[in-house]
């Protein structure tokens, strides 16, 4: 088994890169005056996520593989960055929530409350909370991180090259 020196980089450069988006979209507005376009503009957070695994699975075959990295070992460096990265989330998860953005839940319950998403204020208080979030966040950080292990670890692998037998 190789050094899991680059995972360990990668899955906390992923932290940071979380903790800057999630800047980001607070300076922007997206958790307090530009609420309505959170839904939609968080999702841009993808594109910045693949990259970070494309790097790192990239990094990875030329410094440990010697530029040959079969899919197996691709899949299974992303899958170790995706269990430090859940690992993390919590953590991560209450910087964001306390100290990055403590008024992103108020804003956001009275955002559901108006717009009718939520009925009662109790209802928006159990989706919009530290807790549910820190769930959301291992469970989403596991999902999208094998998906993007699998997906990444397709284009990042060393392709067999053609000979004159084949």
């Amino acid at each position: 088994m190789k050094s899991i020196k680059t995972e360990i980089k990668w899955a906390l450069i992923f932290v940071i890169m979380s903790l800057l988006w999630m800047w980001l979209e607070k300076l922007s507005g997206l958790h307090s005056t530009h609420l309505d376009m959170h839904l939609y503009l968080t999702n841009l957070f993808a594109i910045p996520a693949i990259l970070v695994y494309v790097l790192a699975l990239r990094e990875k075959k030329r410094k440990d593989y010697q530029g040959q990295m079969t899919y197996l070992q691709g899949l299974f460096s992303g899958l170790i960055i995706t269990a430090i990265v859940a690992l993390f989330s919590p953590l991560t998860q209450w910087i964001i929530s306390t100290i990055i953005t403590p008024e992103y839940f108020p804003n956001v319950i009275a955002y559901s409350l108006e717009t009718g998403y939520h009925e009662s204020l109790e209802a928006a208080e159990a989706q919009f909370n530290l807790q549910n979030y820190i769930k959301q966040s291992v469970i989403g950080a596991l999902v999208m991180g094998v998906i993007t292990s699998a997906v990444v670890a397709i284009f990042v692998r060393t392709k067999k090259s053609k000979t004159a037998t084949d």
